[in-house]
């Protein structure tokens, strides 16, 4: 069965917002209850900033796995489909460490993992397409900066 280019691209913007969407639904509780209570560095955004981002953020993963699916220069694609796909897990599992498990520590060692997945990602995709890497750009520094969240978050705990 052949796919159109446009199923192509609604299939590409749905799986991070599938990712997105489990990784949320662990969220909402904590985010009410458990998350305001926390000692949050003062860099940490307002709360209704973090929607719209991921949301962003997915829709530039989904666009940037198009992209890639639509290449047609005949490289291998398989370690960049991987490598997306393992950084989709590890995102969504982060959420589920972090504010369904309460587990900061856990959610810290995961965000490494998640990190270098989406390093690997971008690799990947750099190979096929370099427009398709610096998609995922934003996505990196967004992880960078919400492992440093988590940091001091878990570290004011330890204090």
């Amino acid at each position: 069965m052949k796919i159109n280019n446009t199923l192509k691209l609604i299939i590409s913007l749905i799986i991070p917002q599938l990712a997105g969407g489990l990784g949320s639904f662990f969220t909402i509780g904590s985010v009410k209850d458990w998350y305001p209570v926390l000692v949050r560095p003062a860099l940490n955004p307002p709360s209704w900033v973090f929607g719209p981002v991921w949301t962003s953020l997915f829709l530039l993963m989904g666009y940037a796995l198009y992209l890639v699916w639509m290449d047609k220069s005949g490289k291998s694609k398989c370690l960049a489909y991987w490598a997306f796909g393992i950084q989709m897990v590890l995102n969504a599992l982060w959420s589920i460490i972090f504010f369904g498990l309460h587990s900061l520590g856990g959610a810290l060692l995961e965000i490494i993992f998640l990190w270098l997945a989406i390093l690997a990602t971008i690799i990947a995709f750099a190979k096929i397409s370099r427009p398709t890497a610096w998609l995922l750009v934003p996505y990196i520094l967004w992880v960078s900066f919400a492992a440093y969240l988590n940091w001091a978050i878990w570290k004011s705990l330890l204090n």
